[in-house]
């Protein structure tokens, strides 16, 4: 059979590439957002919305995934999906993964050795788990020649027990597996609290509220512009209804507050909107409409 070529986005002189690990489908919305799922919204706005959101019986389709960026000079990946053997005692359905995740980064035209960063906009397990690999039973850095980026507040605070609460159950584990084995190997750099340039091309926005310290990338090159919005949003119907919150926020108001003002930096704008959970490309913009936001794929 032969291998689906990724598509490729341009970004003035840098591409951007989808690797998908896996898609996951059935997810009652109901259940993802808790106490704000309302069926009417469905059932008013079916005929309009984009193909692709939901199932053939209503339920959610979600992705997990990285991106590839190549610009002129480095290799770089945005968030490294949820990786393979990872021992989750309390989130069972993410762990002991066999997936071609290395397969098909090698069909985007990558491979570990060259990448030479890996942007985390936060560090949850879909999020960090390829940052390792399970080798003759130690955890060792799967990109060995990259530098690993990633918010300081994200580092102090699932490095803490502070972290170990209910909220966060689905992470344990999580940090001690896929990113303290970088850490120990001396691949890391941390971002401060108020995010900042990287690389020239790329800008660390904060939009805390997911997580404690997650922040969404910016990307300019030349007169383009995109974002990667990291968990701001985990589905298009959160741009039609930017006050529900997923099952997985952990700071409700500011999960909100963040949400909205990533809306309103992209809205009406050429800006791309490169997101890590959405369904089908994952890519494409947001426009206003009577008032209210719209998700338009690319």
């Amino acid at each position: 059979m032969t291998a689906k070529i990724p598509k490729v986005y341009r970004v003035g002189d840098v591409t951007v590439t989808r690797v998908t690990e896996m898609m996951l489908e059935g997810i009652p919305p109901e259940v993802y957002f808790p106490g704000s799922w309302n069926p009417l919204f469905l059932e008013k706005n079916r005929n309009s919305l984009p193909a692709g959101l939901i199932d053939s019986h209503s339920q959610l389709i979600v992705s997990i995934g990285t991106w590839v960026v190549k610009t002129p000079k480095h290799t770089i990946l945005i968030d490294t999906a949820t990786g393979n053997d990872k021992n989750l005692p309390l989130n069972p359905d993410l762990a002991n993964l066999q997936l071609p995740y290395l397969e098909r980064l090698k069909e985007a035209g990558v491979t570990p050795e060259e990448v030479d960063y890996v942007l985390l906009t936060h560090l949850h397990v879909d999020h960090v788990g390829w940052n390792t690999k399970l080798v003759d039973g130690k955890w060792v850095p799967t990109f060995p020649n990259a530098k690993y980026v990633f918010p300081l507040a994200e580092q102090q605070y699932y490095s803490s027990e502070a972290s170990h609460n209910k909220a966060n159950e689905v992470n344990f584990n999580v940090y001690e597996e896929s990113v303290l084995p970088v850490v120990e190997a001396g691949l890391t750099q941390t971002i401060g609290p108020e995010g900042g340039e990287f690389l020239d091309l790329f800008t660390f926005i904060p939009t805390p509220g997911h997580s404690i310290g997650q922040m969404s990338i910016r990307l300019k090159s030349g007169e383009e512009e995109a974002l990667f919005g990291a968990d701001v949003m985990h589905h298009p119907f959160q741009v039609y209804n930017p006050e529900w919150n997923s099952m997985y926020c952990e700071f409700s108001d500011q999960a909100r507050i963040s949400r909205l003002r990533v809306l309103e930096l992209i809205a009406d704008r050429p800006v791309i909107y490169f997101s890590t959970h959405f369904p089908g490309s994952a890519a494409g913009y947001v426009t206003r409409s009577g008032g209210k936001y719209k998700w338009n794929f690319t």
